[in-house]
């Protein structure tokens, strides 16, 4: 198991909620009632988050001896609304890891 599983774990959880929020509160905001200002506020913490978990996950990869295919199914899960909350459960939790 990696060391760095447990930061991981908790970077995809920031980057899952930040995701959401962005998503279907910020924007929705933004164009419903013409305030761009949560999506300023999200939008960089989102993406920083975004760039460490993808950074994150082909590291831990070759720690946890991932296939190819399982780690695309991680970084592809990062674009998805409520993808790393599937990819705690099924790959990062400690009982399947």
């Amino acid at each position: 198991m990696s060391k760095l599983l447990p930061t991981f774990r908790i970077v995809a959880l920031l980057e899952g909620v930040s995701y959401i929020l962005l998503l279907f509160i910020a924007t929705p905001v933004k164009y419903f009632a013409n305030d761009p200002q949560y999506v300023k506020l999200l939008g960089m913490p989102h993406g920083l988050l975004f760039m460490a978990y993808v950074v994150m996950a082909v590291i831990i990869s070759k720690d946890m001896n991932w296939s190819t295919r399982t780690l695309w199914i991680v970084l592809i899960a990062s674009i998805i609304p409520f993808g790393t909350f599937y990819i705690d459960k099924k790959y990062l939790n400690k009982s399947n890891a």
